[in-house]
């Protein structure tokens, strides 16, 4: 059996002295999608942003292909965030670029490509998330759900290994989330992209996560895995009501 893509191990994380997540642990294989999930507060951005190095952990480790994201500076840790795409919740796109020069802005800044090569592969992405006609608008003149699908090419433009989505169907209507729920699976299995998804839809979850890791709030760290129907299972009473959006007994 390979080794996994990524591995979570027991990872203390929080800001300042307040502790938002603590012992947990999980690995990521190689083309799966895995979805985080819980409720408000659970901590899943929280995770998301120390997987991708943007805080470094209280305790634990982020591996990335074997290399410690935290610990890791110079080369290393360039060649370590190579390996990932990020589309951010809001799509971070830059409103003065056109939607082709903001997926041509990685390839400029950190590949050695010509300038024909450059919008060869920026146009590339865009097709691979249907938006190789608004290659020229600016994301004011794009819709939420095409925002996101720019987002997602640009996140894609350095070809990574692995991409992190962090509430991709945030403020969409079912039917453009649903639409996106099946791009992110297309890419998962076309491209052979490892996915880690932060999310509480639960249609979302059930469409596009081979599995899922659960956060809890209270219990600062996870409450279960498995795979979506595996969860919708579970004898925890927690992760029952949050399958059957069952509100909290006050």
């Amino acid at each position: 059996m390979s080794a996994p893509l990524i591995r979570v191990d027991h990872l203390r994380c929080g800001y300042g002295e307040r502790i938002v997540l603590d012992e947990v642990s999980f690995e990521v294989s190689a083309g799966e999608v895995l979805a985080l999930l819980g409720g408000s507060g659970c901590g899943k951005s929280t995770l998301m942003k120390h997987m991708i190095g943007l805080y470094e952990p209280m305790a634990g480790s982020v591996e990335i292909g074997g290399d410690d994201l935290a610990s890791a500076s110079g080369d290393l840790r360039e060649r370590i965030l190579r390996r990932f795409g990020v589309m951010y919740q809001s799509g971070a796109l830059f409103g003065s670029m056109s939607v082709l020069d903001n997926v041509r802005l990685p390839l400029e800044s950190f590949s050695d490509l010509d300038a024909a090569a450059i919008e060869l592969v920026a146009r590339l992405k865009l097709r691979l998330v249907g938006l190789e006609d608004f290659a020229g608008f600016l994301p004011s003149e794009l819709s939420g759900g095409m925002q996101k699908r720019a987002a997602i090419a640009r996140a894609m433009a350095l070809d990574p290994a692995i991409l992190f989505l962090d509430e991709p169907s945030a403020g969409l209507d079912p039917v453009t989330s649903a639409g996106l729920d099946a791009l992110i699976r297309r890419l998962a299995q076309s491209q052979g992209m490892t996915i880690v998804v932060v999310t509480h839809e639960l249609t979302s979850i059930n469409a596009i996560a081979d599995r899922a890791v659960m956060l809890d709030r209270e219990a600062k760290g996870i409450i279960a895995i498995g795979t979506p129907a595996e969860l919708a299972r579970n004898e925890d009473i927690r992760v029952q009501r949050f399958f059957l959006r069952e509100a909290d007994t006050p």
